[in-house]
């Protein structure tokens, strides 16, 4: 539960925005039977999108994907993992069809898929090996804002590649949440690190991006990837963690993940609008 804060008092606690993340490893599909299994639940379009694949590294990476959204999505509303369909926006991002009410984000990469849940929040997921570090400092200068860069340009060594993996990881999924694709250039928008908020989101107001909603986010390691999330909400989100190791086995028993969310609180003004307040900047270790 978290507490809403107005200017005179205290407001009752309200409900906290439930999450679920599930994660999968394309290394499991590796027999003959296990890779067919999980061709048979997908869709005539998914699987002739598989086998357009040449290597038996995207196979598996692609297939895993798909399973994870599917068999994911059935433990939260009664649908077989191959009735479920999808279509597409304007900009690629995917979403149930028909609406049932949920809303859902994934994202792969050669040894993790995750998949973020929700029941209705707008929500954006992107992971990345920790061994892309380096290849994404190289882009920096491209994909950063100048805000961000003179951050990055302040650290050394591990910590300079270390920060462009957030920030590379945090824009994907924000971009991703807000489902303009690439329309909105990763450098037209900043996260800075630091200060009473630990990081906060800053769209520049001279570009493209006027987007003031109420977005929640948070970064966290799991597998020798980092993983950021990005959910509508004005509350603080509860994030449960399932794994699906192996992948058609039933998960690994959900649990609660305690990582911190930014901005940390919400307080309303006199006028009854949302305000996000600084967080504990303590607990995040900011200056």
């Amino acid at each position: 539960m978290s507490e809403v804060v107005s200017s005179g008092s205290a407001l009752a606690p309200i409900e906290r925005t439930p999450l679920y993340l599930w994660c999968a490893y394309p290394e499991d599909v590796l027999t003959e039977a296990v890779s067919q299994a999980c061709v048979s639940m997908l869709s005539e379009d998914e699987r002739k999108r598989w086998q357009t694949f040449r290597h038996e590294r995207h196979r598996r990476e692609y297939l895993t994907t798909r399973i994870l959204v599917r068999t994911a999505l059935s433990h939260y509303h009664p649908l077989a993992p191959e009735a479920w369909r999808f279509q597409l926006n304007s900009r690629g991002k995917p979403s149930i069809h028909p609406d049932y009410g949920m809303r859902f984000n994934v994202s792969n990469s050669p040894g993790l898929v995750v998949c973020l849940i929700s029941r209705g929040p707008e929500v954006g997921v992107d992971t990345e090996p920790y061994e892309h570090k380096e290849k994404i400092a190289e882009l920096a200068n491209q994909v950063f804002s100048p805000l961000e860069l003179a951050q990055i340009y302040a650290l050394h060594g591990s910590e300079r590649l270390d920060r462009a993996l957030s920030l590379w990881t945090l824009k994907e999924a924000y971009i991703k949440a807000r489902g303009v694709g690439l329309s909105l250039g990763l450098n037209q928008f900043s996260f800075l690190f630091g200060g009473v908020g630990g990081i906060r989101l800053e769209p520049d107001p001279y570009g493209a991006d006027h987007s003031y909603r109420c977005w929640r986010y948070c970064l966290l390691e799991h597998a020798g990837h980092r993983i950021a999330l990005f959910v509508e909400s004005e509350t603080l989100p509860e994030l449960q963690l399932s794994v699906a190791w192996p992948l058609l086995t039933p998960p690994v028993r959900p649990t609660t993940c305690e990582e911190p969310w930014f901005p940390a609180s919400v307080v309303f003004d006199l006028a009854g609008r949302v305000c996000f307040a600084p967080g504990r900047a303590e607990k995040y270790g900011c200056d």
